[in-house]
């Protein structure tokens, strides 16, 4: 008889509670190596700028810029909101494909497509009720968007096509599309440069100062909705069941085909109704091209978030406020604005590289790697997804 003495014991919940410390711990540790790698940036720019001249407490400066211009007082606050809001919509068209196994790179191409479907009809309604009007032109930008991304999935489940390669041609058709329809049917006649009408009663309503708008309520609710379809629904189950093994969804009678065409779609609805979010709580209308980032910081606050639809919403915080804070920091400390792309650039690089090297230097055979690595570095070749 074995005796049981020698077996391992067995731990109840450990491995959940190792997964929630590697949750929290790994974009902490990527949010303080980047603050610190953007520090070198911040010396190697003023002594650039003055001459050879050293300010050992430039970076403090800095960053102290960077918070008030974001977070310390009641405009700031609402600015950050303000940008916080389509990053939580983007960061969650990125995270539920990373669920299900796919890297969404398109959220641009679909936010654009949400500004061209809500300044559409958001034009042609603007004389309508708000309750008419601005719920309509929200549902025009989500569709459109979910047109787009439901055709990626479409073209991945029937011919394999991958979704990394039609999302990036498609971010082009998407600004080529707007820019046709500004500069034909929805710009305003003799106007100096193509332009659309304003949406007019089609605006999202203030509810927050004079300029926060109910896009930031929506996002929030987008958020948990999201939560509640991947952790409490059948399909939100086969979503994650197939993103982690495709193999066994199919053998448990699952069809890849329908899950990566829904997810791509719901994907996104989520960057057209950034998109439209934008336009009709922030621009009102739009020219031929709308100049934002939102659709590749979206990638960086899912990896921030590690795909979780609740911990989007703070991860969108932190990219929000660097966007909003990073006009002060430019004038008081005179760090140029860009340095917030540097600090988005190396959370990001963090966030992708530093669980390969933790692998290799723990050397255990053990997979560390998040879902979110591997679906990013997986190989580009020609997948066929049976039915």
């Amino acid at each position: 008889m074995t005796s049981t003495s020698k077996m391992p014991r067995i731990r109840p919940g450990s491995d959940r509670i190792a997964a929630i410390r590697t949750a929290i711990v790994l974009p902490v540790v990527a949010v303080i190596l980047a603050i610190l790698i953007g520090s070198i940036f911040i010396y190697a720019a003023d002594l650039i700028a003055h001459k050879g001249a050293f300010d050992f407490g430039k970076p403090l400066t800095a960053y102290a810029a960077l918070v008030k211009g974001s977070l310390l007082g009641f405009d700031p606050i609402i600015d950050t909101l303000k940008q916080a809001a389509p990053l939580v919509l983007g960061g969650l068209a990125v995270a539920i494909g990373f669920k299900a196994g796919l890297f969404n790179i398109g959220v641009q191409g679909q936010f654009v497509m949400g500004v061209l479907g809500s300044v559409a009809v958001g034009v042609a309604l603007s004389k309508e009720p708000v309750w008419i009007a601005m719920p309509l032109a929200v549902l025009a930008g989500t569709l459109c968007g979910a047109a787009i991304g439901g055709l990626v999935g479409v073209l991945k489940a029937f011919s394999g096509a991958h979704e990394v390669v039609t999302t990036i041609m498609l971010n082009y058709i998407a600004g080529n599309i707007l820019a046709a329809f500004v500069s034909g049917p929805l710009r305003v006649p003799r106007a100096p440069a193509p332009i659309t009408y304003s949406v007019g009663n089609a605006s999202l309503p203030i509810f927050l100062g004079k300029t926060g708008h109910i896009g930031i309520l929506i996002a929030v609710v987008a958020a948990v909705v999201i939560w509640w379809i991947l952790y409490r629904t059948t399909l939100g189950f086969e979503i994650r069941t197939a993103g982690a093994n495709p193999e066994a969804a199919r053998y448990a009678g699952m069809r890849p085909r329908r899950i990566i065409i829904l997810t791509m779609a719901i994907a996104g609805g989520l960057g057209g109704l950034a998109g439209a979010g934008e336009l009709l709580g922030v621009t009102h209308s739009t020219q031929t091209s709308f100049a934002t980032s939102v659709g590749f910081d979206a990638i960086a606050v899912a990896l921030l978030a590690r795909s979780n639809p609740l911990a989007v919403i703070p991860a969108a915080f932190l990219f929000g406020a660097m966007r909003a804070g990073a006009g002060q920091m430019q004038i008081e400390a005179g760090t140029p604005r860009e340095l917030v792309d540097v600090l988005q650039a190396m959370i990001l690089l963090v966030l992708v590289i530093l669980p390969v090297f933790a692998r290799r230097l723990s050397g255990r055979g053990g997979q560390v790697v998040p879902d979110e690595a591997q679906t990013i570095t997986k190989s580009y070749g020609s997948e066929s997804v049976p039915g």
